[in-house]
């Protein structure tokens, strides 16, 4: 594990999905699966997260569609979480979801648009 890619990555990690969701993972996180969290961290959050060329409204409505189409509701709920924090509306995931209907499915833009009321209330918005 590069150590300086981990830090940066847990801060932009935490600016995304909150500190408390991120910590949570962190601490709780065994010998089992701390690799992953590693990995995830250093490799997603770091060297791809904090890559130029897009900034992170972008990259946030990217992941919504490609959760939506993969079907992963655990971590589209925590990625609408994020694309809100990073700047996305109600109104503009309300129109990527309409669009992942036409291109993932109608199933699947349902089940993400449930997913999106049920973060939308958790949050009060």
């Amino acid at each position: 594990m590069n150590k300086e890619a981990f830090e940066k990555g847990l801060k932009t990690r935490r600016e995304v999905l909150g500190s408390e969701y991120v910590d949570n993972s962190i601490k709780n996180a065994g010998d089992f699966n701390m690799p992953m969290q590693e990995l995830v961290t250093e490799y997603c959050w770091n060297d791809i997260w904090n890559r130029p060329g897009l900034d992170r409204r972008s990259r946030s409505m990217i992941n919504l569609s490609m959760l939506t189409a993969l079907n992963r509701p655990h971590e589209l709920k925590l990625h609408l979480k994020g694309a809100i924090n990073n700047g996305l509306t109600k109104d503009e995931i309300r129109e990527i979801l309409m669009q992942t209907a036409i291109y993932c499915g109608v199933p699947a833009a349902i089940d993400s648009f449930r997913c999106a009321k049920e973060v939308f209330a958790e949050m009060g918005i």
